[in-house]
């Protein structure tokens, strides 16, 4: 039986994974999920190994894709150059990366994964080191592909203190 036209609605306003019927999850719904889950894994652990080429075969960027870097700052918005995509690629070496499946949201024309990257790798001409990043991965519907609109990434998937949190709203500054 189908769930009333009022809750089906509710459902729809706050982006829910599924609009079911009889109990069941939408078998599109969690297909939608798992290939962008999926192709998020392969192309981020391409681009940790400093491979865009292959990043972009499996990510397909918005003209107004965002970008909110692990590393703070402005976000970056629009497209990027080849000399862009050159410069990312050498900022990452070596790298693996692992990634967790924290929830998945999707409509008919967006998605978002909330994920855990465990990454390892040389990142910024830093040593090998492991990065955890907690990402928020947005995607848009056109047509039959779904295009990367938002990516927001921090480093603080293994929890630290209010005081630290509180020296980095500051910009590190003391007072």
């Amino acid at each position: 039986m189908l769930h009333s036209r009022r809750a089906v609605l509710a459902a729809g306003a706050v982006g829910v994974t599924t609009l079911a019927t009889s109990g069941q999850v939408s078998a599109v719904t969690e297909d939608i999920v798992a290939k962008l889950a999926r192709e998020s894994e392969l192309g981020n652990a391409a681009l940790l190994r400093g491979d865009v080429d292959t990043y972009l075969g499996f990510i397909k960027l918005a003209q107004d894709f965002t970008l909110m870097s692990p590393f703070g700052g402005q976000p970056s918005k629009g497209g990027y150059t080849k000399e862009r995509w050159q410069e990312i690629g050498s900022f990452f070496r070596n790298g693996t990366l692992r990634q967790e499946l924290v929830q998945g949201y999707s409509s008919a024309d967006m998605a978002a994964l909330a994920v855990i990257e465990h990454c390892r790798g040389e990142v910024g001409g830093l040593p090998m080191q492991d990065w955890a990043l907690r990402v928020t991965l947005v995607y848009r519907r056109e047509a039959n592909d779904w295009l990367l609109v938002h990516r927001h990434a921090d480093p603080l998937a293994n929890g630290i203190t209010a005081e630290q949190s509180a020296a980095l709203a500051r910009g590190g500054k003391n007072s």
